[in-house]
């Protein structure tokens, strides 16, 4: 048994790298794959084209404005004289934010009346305009509190120190930058994962029936689960040294700290992959060609990622689609590489997501194994 499966892996392993193509297809897409998600997948926005209307033309109004100017978060690009421009611009989408001073600003203000500030935004991307609405509460209120103290100072300079206040004291744990980057780059890991190891082994196979070697080697001594080992085990090598490079590309390119057990990761990385890999000896059986595995594959990994937490919360979604998330194996996988990572946490914590893999992945691969016993047959 032993000598015919050594075969079996060392045609597998010449199989996989006598193609230049392939060897770089296995290894050169996820590490640019790893850079481009690494970069371009975050929650932060930064210069927000933004438009301004001052019909007040005053000091406040000014100062107001020049404090979005400064701002790392909004590109103040024009400087407006009707109201309909505004409307326009983000028609156009040349603008996303519009602020509107109406005259009469610094009169209320000096007059300690409440001063509007209309802002305009393009929700059409809702997250971005979330976000940007954010931004400007938190500028808008700092201009006020500090257009209130300088009011209060110039008055009755005595009342400073009696007027009551709360201090707030943030202390955000894990990632005390806040950075979405620190959230998204170890999701990524996860998600190409995911990717690889099921396009190998679906493909891997399919590829077999495609071009009529796979009943060659069914009529040789070879027994069905030396064929289903031979193909398995290449496929579950490859997707662990591609999680070892694509989280080396990651920790140390995007300085992701890593705060936990290289061994709990590398348990979580092992459940994972066999995961995967029932799920592409699945996608297997029931494929013909490699554009039926490449079809089928798709269907699976969009909602895998989808419901996996990868972009946004679980907690989000719908209760009743909230209990699709718990038969995802990449939802318990993001939850150990995020918790190792970030967290520094063990299996102590981690255990329950470890036993949901483990359970998941004997399941499948149990059940793509029958499949593919009753297919050979």
């Amino acid at each position: 048994m032993l000598g015919r499966l050594k075969q079996m892996l060392i045609k597998e392993f010449i199989q996989v790298f006598r193609d230049k193509r392939t060897r770089f297809l296995l290894f050169g897409p996820p590490i640019i794959q790893m850079l481009v998600f690494g970069y371009a997948a975050t929650f932060e926005i930064h210069y927000v084209p933004t438009v301004v209307l001052d019909m007040d033309h005053s000091q406040e109004s000014r100062e107001l404005i020049s404090r979005f100017t400064s701002s790392p978060y909004f590109d103040v690009q024009r400087q407006l004289t009707d109201s309909r421009q505004i409307r326009d611009l983000i028609d156009q989408g040349k603008a996303t934010v519009g602020l509107e001073i109406d005259a009469g600003f610094a009169q209320k203000l000096r007059g300690g009346q409440t001063a509007p500030l209309q802002v305009i935004v393009d929700a059409t991307n809702s997250n971005t305009a979330l976000i940007a609405s954010s931004y400007i509460t938190q500028i808008a209120l700092g201009f006020a509190h500090d257009y209130q103290q300088d009011r209060i100072y110039r008055i009755a300079p005595q009342m400073i120190d009696a007027i009551p206040s709360v201090e707030l004291g943030q202390r955000p744990w894990y990632n005390p930058d806040l950075s979405s980057r620190w959230f998204f780059v170890p999701g990524v890991i996860g998600s190409l994962t995911l990717v690889l190891v099921i396009t190998v082994t679906a493909f891997g196979v399919v590829r077999e029936r495609e071009i009529g070697t796979l009943e060659q080697i069914m009529v040789t001594p070879i027994r069905p689960a030396e064929f289903i080992l031979g193909k398995t085990v290449p496929a579950f090598l490859i997707g662990l040294f591609d999680v070892s490079l694509i989280a080396t590309v990651g920790t140390f390119w995007f300085k992701i700290p890593f705060r936990g057990n290289i061994l709990v990761l590398l348990t979580g990385s092992v459940l994972f992959i066999i995961c995967m890999l029932g799920v592409g000896l699945l996608i297997s059986t029931v494929s013909s060609t490699q554009q039926q595995a490449m079809v089928t594959a798709f269907f699976f990994i969009m909602p895998a990622i989808s419901f996996s937490g990868f972009g946004f919360p679980i907690s989000t979604m719908p209760q009743w689609m909230q209990y699709f998330s718990y038969a995802i194996p990449l939802r318990y996988f993001l939850i150990v590489l995020r918790g190792t990572y970030l967290k520094g946490v063990g299996m102590d914590i981690l255990w329950p997501q470890m036993a949901a893999m483990a359970g998941l992945g004997l399941s499948l691969l149990t059940f793509a194994i029958l499949r593919f016993h009753k297919a050979l047959d």
